[in-house]
């Protein structure tokens, strides 16, 4: 992708590592792992990360990640301990490349809304805290609307090409842009609208508003790359990106994480849609470069 250097306006913190390990006071190990997040997944907290997390349990239970629980080594990240407990933004490649994305989608989405907010974003190592409580790594990038702030440990782009099959820039970028899509939908009011109508909602048709979110998101993600330019105009795309977003897409659709974690696909627990309907609405983004398009409350996904 081509991207020029992030906005050193844009605001961008790292906070290293924090405390508190797990979180829940559960304790360790598989149990612990698995204690920790199941609140946020019921909670359906937006993130394109929180449903990587079914591939992630699949690895630790069933590979070579078991032997990484009890081996005490923190981080894959080899940059992680040169961060410390905070550290300047964009000082690893990982985070430049975030940095310089988080800042074209800034760009494209102030043309688009008159009076747009900023989110923020917010590097971590491992486990830090959010507005909405717990940032862990496992849990990969996600959105908090309570701070409208995007959470990020860059040990997940790794992650997401060696565990998931999804490399390149482009499926990267493409992770970044879908939080932002998040944010989008809570400064539309999009997403208070949708939690209204979730607490009134049984726990399958509350999945199914979720997954309407997640497509959503993933349109507005193709949007930003329909429609950023660098600053000589020319398109942040490159001949393959499209085809790497498309991967990464389809590595994270609920019924291709469920399979490779041994589970029969069941729709009613869907939260974030299908791989073919996260490569649809990815790419009705990408197409169009329209966010009026990318309404998925209104027409069949």
């Amino acid at each position: 992708m081509r991207l020029d250097d992030y906005d050193p306006g844009d605001d961008i913190r790292d906070l290293g590592r924090g405390g508190g390990g797990f979180g829940g006071g559960g304790g360790g190990g598989i149990g612990g792992l698995l204690i920790g997040f199941l609140p946020m997944l019921l909670g359906r907290k937006m993130g394109c990360g929180t449903i990587l997390l079914l591939g992630a349990v699949a690895f630790f239970l069933l590979g070579p990640g078991a032997n990484m629980l009890s081996s005490g080594s923190g981080s894959a990240d080899p940059m992680a301990d040169s961060r410390g407990a905070s550290g300047a933004i964009c000082d690893t490649e990982a985070e430049r490349f975030a940095c310089n994305v988080f800042s074209s989608t800034n760009k494209v989405w102030g043309g688009l809304i008159n009076g747009y907010r900023e989110p923020s974003l917010r590097f971590y190592t491992d486990n830090n805290r959010s507005g909405c409580g717990a940032a862990q790594s496992a849990m990969g990038p996600f959105y908090c609307p309570a701070d409208q702030g995007i959470y990020l440990d860059t040990s997940f782009f790794r992650e997401l090409d060696q565990k998931f099959g999804a490399a390149g820039d482009a499926a990267q970028a493409y992770v970044v842009a879908h939080e932002v899509g998040h944010h989008i939908q809570t400064v539309s009011g999009v997403s208070d609208q949708v939690r209204r109508a979730q607490q009134r909602a049984s726990q399958a048709e509350g999945n199914a508003l979720q997954v309407r979110m997640e497509l959503q998101a993933d349109c507005y993600a193709g949007v930003w790359a329909a429609r950023a330019k660098t600053n000589d105009g020319q398109s942040v795309m490159e001949p393959g990106d499209m085809e790497e977003a498309m991967r990464a897409a389809n590595a994270i659709g609920d019924d291709t994480l469920m399979r490779s974690a041994g589970q029969r696909p069941v729709p009613e627990s869907f939260t974030h849609g299908t791989s073919e309907q996260r490569m649809s609405w990815l790419r009705r983004g990408l197409q169009t470069g329209d966010p009026r398009q990318c309404n998925a409350f209104d027409t069949a996904i």
